[in-house]
């Protein structure tokens, strides 16, 4: 009860739970164009589950923190830099987002994939192979957002409890915006080729991170943002048009 009436618990864990969510964002864009290649009725489950993941994963790292922190260590050197364990995950996750990214948009771009084929080329895997496919895909991910995460977490709070509390809170968050979100990609393409470029710059921020460029996610939010709010206007524009036409 006295940790509960300490103002400095709160503020913590407001600012931490904050944080979270704005590092979520990329893992939510994520999951949205994966899951909107499942079928309809699908698309729910996967998106609940794909989050659920991302909670217990980001749990899991928090309750093993000392195994977190050895990933730190070197391993070996290569290119006159020190790779850890954690700059291998790193880098395993920026380069899969890379390749997961760039494969989406010439789905998008060049192959005219259909909605009722539920995956474009991916069509023949369909059903329940599709649905687990896609959940893995987004595991490999959560774990690699959530290793950031947890890193970020252990920096900020020193109290565990709040740590865990903050990563609920703000999963039970991204679960309510994730739909809304997705629809909202779904309903654009121009848009979701937007966000999966906006997944290769943070694959690629990855990538370098691994090699110990640290480039802040900062600037790649601004940029993000100002493309977005340019494309919005653009949307607005364009439905503007239709409705004098009509």
């Amino acid at each position: 009860m006295e940790v509960l009436s300490d103002p400095n618990t709160w503020i913590a864990f407001f600012m931490l739970a904050a944080l979270e969510i704005v590092l979520g964002i990329d893992n939510i864009i994520f999951i949205s164009i994966l899951v909107g290649r499942l079928p309809a009725e699908q698309r729910e489950l996967a998106r609940r589950l794909g989050l659920g993941f991302a909670m217990l994963s980001r749990i899991a790292l928090l309750f093993s923190l000392s195994w977190v922190m050895t990933l730190t260590g070197t391993l070996f050197s290569a290119l006159g830099t020190d790779i850890s364990g954690r700059d291998l995950i790193l880098l395993g996750g920026g380069l899969f987002l890379l390749y997961k990214a760039s494969h989406e948009i010439f789905l998008e771009v060049e192959a005219h994939p259909t909605k009722e084929s539920g995956a474009g080329v991916d069509a023949i895997k369909t059903g329940a192979t599709l649905f687990w496919r896609t959940i893995v895909q987004i595991g490999v991910v959560d774990i690699i957002f959530s290793l950031d995460s947890v890193i970020t977490a252990v920096g900020m709070v020193d109290q565990l409890s709040i740590m865990v509390a903050a990563v609920i809170a703000s999963v039970a968050v991204m679960m309510l915006a994730a739909k809304s979100i997705g629809d909202f990609v779904d309903r654009h393409p121009s848009i979701k080729v937007l966000a999966l470029s906006f997944l290769t710059m943070v694959g690629t921020l990855l990538v370098a991170e691994a090699f110990d460029v640290h480039v802040p996610k900062a600037y790649v939010y601004v940029a993000m943002l100002f493309s977005l709010a340019v494309e919005v206007l653009n949307i607005r524009a364009r439905s503007r048009r239709l409705a004098l036409r009509n």
